[in-house]
């Protein structure tokens, strides 16, 4: 069996969601240093607070910006990938 090609937008999609999920774990360790980093230097006055403010935001933003970025790098890649197997021949691979 030879991987010909890649249905570039489903390969898109694809990476966005995985990305989003990795963004979301991320978002999660963000927040939840940034909480417990604000706590340690003086709670939640100033900076700080912002900190830990953006901390919590980071679960939202965090997963949206990784799937937008997932998203355009699975799109250059399927096309990338598409090219490149025109050239090459595909790749070939054993599925059992």
């Amino acid at each position: 069996m030879v991987l010909r090609r890649f249905g570039v937008l489903s390969l898109g999609k694809f990476m966005a969601v995985l990305y989003a999920i990795i963004g979301l774990i991320f978002g999660v360790l963000f927040a939840l240093v940034s909480l417990i980093g604000g706590g340690m230097v003086g709670g939640d006055s100033g900076a700080m607070g912002m900190l830990g403010g953006f901390g919590l935001l980071s679960i939202v933003i965090f997963p949206v910006l990784y799937a937008i970025i997932g998203f355009i790098a699975g799109l250059i890649g399927g096309l990338l990938f598409n090219l490149t197997a025109k050239v090459s021949g595909g790749i070939e691979m054993d599925l059992s």
